[in-house]
């Protein structure tokens, strides 16, 4: 009787180590999680800080175009609705997008943006100009780079979120997989730039 109250002993000290590991591991994937998670948010807040700059540079842009030269007026209404329609995304800025619809919105606005503002980069009337001309390449250079970066923490948290163990509790503790930035469809086409002087 005593040798098994002895085995039954082992038995349940061994089923309590099992779970106290289990129940360690699972608190060490979410903690890692929660931190990979605010790394992804972190970064995201940088990519819409770089798009902000952008967006900031922009009425001055327009404001030193219109009275440095007269080019066609279809331009400048396009770079104000694409940045209009930027502003009117309604993506958290202090939370990565949650799903590839959410991404897929902000970057077309993006894009559309982008698109109308390669329209103004041929134009080198003024001083003026040229160095807000410069302060938006180096913003675009910037949103290349932290596009790259965001890139890079998603694939960390996405690997983390996948990764066995912790992908059998991931989704159980609400972690699901981040979408990345991806290529527009129309950045292989170059803009065609055209200027109508009247």
């Amino acid at each position: 009787m005593k040798s098994a109250l002895i085995v039954i002993g082992g038995f349940l000290a061994i089923v309590i180590l099992v779970l106290v590991v289990v129940g360690l591991s699972a608190v060490g994937a979410y903690n890692g999680l929660v931190g990979k998670s605010q790394a992804t948010d972190a970064s995201w807040a940088q990519v819409q800080n770089v798009y902000q700059r952008r967006s900031d540079l922009i009425p001055n842009l327009v404001q030193t175009v219109q009275g440095a030269a007269s080019f066609e007026k279809g331009t400048l209404v396009e770079v104000a609705q694409a940045r209009a329609s930027v502003g009117r995304m309604t993506i958290n800025s202090n939370q990565a997008p949650q799903t590839d619809e959410q991404l897929a919105q902000f970057q077309q606005a993006q894009g559309q943006l982008g698109n109308a503002l390669s329209r103004l980069m041929e134009l080198k009337s003024n001083a003026n100009f040229q160095d807000l001309q410069r302060q938006l390449s180096e913003t675009e250079d910037g949103i290349t780079s932290v596009r790259a970066s965001f890139n890079t923490v998603v694939q960390d948290y996405d690997t983390a979120v996948k990764s066995f163990p912790t992908v059998l509790f991931a989704s159980v503790m609400g972690f699901q997989p981040k979408p990345y930035f991806q290529a527009e469809q129309t950045s292989q086409v170059a803009p065609a730039v055209k200027f109508d002087f009247k």
